[in-house]
């Protein structure tokens, strides 16, 4: 069940009553941090591995050299 454009203005006036209008944009300026920062933090989880696999791969090559 989605929720309908009058429930969406409701949580809309809750949100604005709770917080106030002035701390929203500093609210949703703070969120965005997170977003990009958990963002980051899944690409730098990822580029470890691709280093790690080549870091393997490099010591296979050096070990077949001297063979």
């Amino acid at each position: 069940m989605t929720p309908g454009p009058w429930q969406i203005l409701i949580i809309v006036v809750l949100i604005v009553l709770i917080f106030g209008a002035g701390r929203l944009p500093r609210i949703m300026e703070d969120v965005a941090k997170g977003i990009k920062s958990f963002k980051k933090g899944m690409k730098d989880e990822d580029e470890p591995s691709d280093t790690k696999s080549l870091g393997k791969d490099d010591k296979t090559a050096d070990k077949n050299k001297k063979s």
